[in-house]
């Protein structure tokens, strides 16, 4: 990339902000476009927000040098330039795709209003700074708040819920909370923890219908007819990458914008990272994923050549903040094992710890670790290595080992 060449990115979150950070330190720059009315931020921290435990300022990014305050409606890919709403048009050498994930709506009936868009005074996605405030002005001491969904991002929106005082129940459709990243010993200590907090749990729950009055929420109603009476609803199903510009422009799309190795769609002068992005047929949706690409898209328009893209191995981390002490977990790779495969597991239900690992071949596969975390570095380095494991000692010093995390 010579030192005039335009890079323009569509999208100010991690992934655009990351991208246009490092091509800085690497000598060269990127212009941001971004539709958020607020400064970039870690979308990450957002329960942390909601919580109360940071304010918005605190989990700022850093800030871009070239930041544009847009709606991007269209891409022209012959003229190379994008349309904004306002009706300005951006020229661009090379374009990069940085456009997130829209939150799931599940098909409730009465989610929207009488115009089919609004959702009802009360219910709120949890995917943007502009739903966090929302949910934090609304919420108060004592207000009821019915969580839809035990993914990740559910939990993490009901523990915030409850620590600022809210009634909260969390419905989750599947078996058991966190279902894609723990197993069932796992997810039974997330869901104490939730308890002790105050959160009232019903898995295998499925939510059916919301109920308004006067354009305000006022309850929801369960597949088995039981109505709950509630203030806030609460919407952590999923997200969903934003793909839409890519479609309108005719790139290659399935579930994301399909990327190759080198971060390009099937048009050469448009890239993608992030959310939005379907790469070796995987979706992420996670942060590391995002940087990542960002870092390996970076070197790429820096020159250098090299550089390539070959999927990220991710670690999920939670910490929830309780009434006594904090609630740390860490999940990675297959925590349910195969046939054939090793299991190694120390529980100790008096202190609330949980710690699995899963070998196959002599090499970690996957692992849960549940409170004092103080191994999870050294694991989390021989899984995301997938190198044989040392035969110099027992499986369970794997579990007991001080990693130096």
């Amino acid at each position: 990339m010579t030192s005039d060449t335009r890079v323009v990115v569509i999208g100010a979150g991690l992934a655009g902000e990351r991208l246009a950070r490092r091509l800085a330190e690497l000598g060269g720059s990127a212009l941001l476009v971004g539709e958020e009315e607020h400064h970039p931020y870690n979308r990450v921290l957002l329960a942390e927000v909601l919580a109360g435990r940071y304010a918005p300022e605190v989990i700022a990014l850093p800030a871009p040098a070239h930041l544009v305050r847009a709606r991007v409606t269209g891409i022209d890919r012959a003229a190379r330039q994008v349309r904004c709403a306002d009706g300005s048009e951006i020229a661009y050498d090379t374009l990069v795709l940085a456009t997130g994930a829209n939150p799931v709506l599940p098909p409730l009936r009465g989610l929207f209003g009488t115009d089919g868009h609004e959702l009802p005074e009360g219910v709120h996605a949890f995917r943007t700074m502009d739903d966090c405030l929302g949910l934090a002005k609304a919420v108060r001491p004592g207000v009821r708040a019915v969580v839809v969904g035990g993914g990740l991002l559910g939990v993490s929106a009901a523990r915030a819920l409850a620590v600022r005082g809210a009634q909260v129940v969390l419905a989750q459709q599947a078996e058991r909370l966190m279902e894609r990243q723990l197993d069932p010993n796992a997810a039974q200590l997330v869901r104490r923890h939730l308890t002790d907090l105050g959160v009232e749990v019903h898995t295998e729950c499925r939510v059916r219908d919301v109920r308004s009055a006067g354009g305000a929420v006022r309850s929801v109603e369960l597949a088995d007819g039981y109505a709950l009476d509630t203030d806030l609803v609460v919407l952590a199903c999923g997200v969903r990458p934003r793909v839409g510009l890519a479609e309108d422009a005719g790139l290659a799309v399935r579930k994301g914008v399909l990327v190759d190795d080198e971060l390009r769609t099937s048009d050469p002068h448009i890239r993608a990272v992030g959310d939005c992005v379907q790469h070796a047929g995987t979706v992420y949706g996670l942060a590391t994923p995002a940087l990542e690409q960002a870092d390996v898209l970076a070197e790429l328009l820096s020159g250098r050549t090299d550089s390539r893209y070959t999927g990220t191995r991710s670690l999920t981390r939670l910490t929830l903040t309780g009434r006594h002490s904090p609630f740390d977990l860490a999940a990675f790779g297959e925590a349910e094992p195969l046939p054939g495969d090793d299991v190694v597991q120390l529980a100790d239900a008096t202190r609330g710890t949980y710690r699995k690992v899963v070998v196959r071949d002599d090499r970690l596969v996957g692992g849960v670790l549940v409170g004092e975390l103080g191994t999870v570095g050294a694991l989390a380095r021989a899984w995301e290595g997938a190198e044989p494991l040392p035969d110099d000692g027992p499986l369970l010093h794997l579990l007991t080992d001080d990693g130096g995390s």
